[in-house]
């Protein structure tokens, strides 16, 4: 199948019965992402926007599942990736596997996504790094995970730095191929009206 436009991915996210903090935060990885991909695209690199605002919009679907289904056994982002292969989306499958901040407490799997990642998933993982319920700075993004989830006790001191400075790294990637600074980013408010007309389309 083709990659689904706007309307169609707000209609596979609101299929989940998202509750509103996972749309908040659903609509604002998207809104960045699609930020960040149009200004990309302006500069004339190469970038699939529509791959882009679907796979950030839907990144999150494998915390929506029930227990019973067959993806919500798996690894986070790996989940998200297999329900969308399932539901007829594998070419979105790639963009939303390894956005999981703790995709980078592991310096080789780091590596190796580092240097076979498309810029569609940079996109994606970084704009979920600069959106919770809404737009914010990485630093914040990161002290937010701390407070929720204690992603960092686990880590001993090595590790969080590493993890930050891979971070960083991402971030200067995607802000530097859209020709900003991270204090730059913006929001694309293109979610309200998908999910509206998804919802008028039953």
């Amino acid at each position: 199948m083709s990659v689904p436009g706007r309307v169609d991915a707000a209609a596979l996210l609101l299929s989940l019965d998202p509750p509103p903090w996972a749309l908040r935060h659903a609509r604002a990885v998207g809104e960045v992402a699609g930020w960040l991909a149009a200004r990309i695209d302006r500069r004339g690199i190469p970038v699939d926007r529509r791959l882009v605002e679907a796979a950030a919009l839907l990144h999150d679907v494998d915390k929506l599942l029930g227990p019973d289904d067959p993806s919500a056994g798996l690894r986070h982002g790996e989940g998200s990736a297999d329900w969308l292969t399932r539901h007829g989306h594998p070419e979105l499958a790639r963009a939303v596997a390894n956005h999981p901040v703790t995709r980078m407490s592991d310096s080789e799997a780091f590596r190796r996504w580092s240097a076979f990642a498309t810029r569609e998933e940079r996109i994606v993982a970084y704009a979920d790094k600069r959106a919770g319920p809404r737009l914010e700075p990485m630093a914040a993004r990161f002290a937010s995970w701390r407070r929720r989830y204690g992603n960092f006790a686990s880590w001993d001191l090595s590790t969080q730095a590493d993890v930050l400075r891979r971070a960083a790294r991402l971030e200067s990637d995607v802000c530097r191929a859209a020709g900003i600074a991270p204090e730059e980013v913006r929001r694309l408010r293109w979610t309200g009206p998908a999910l509206a007309a998804a919802r008028m389309r039953g």
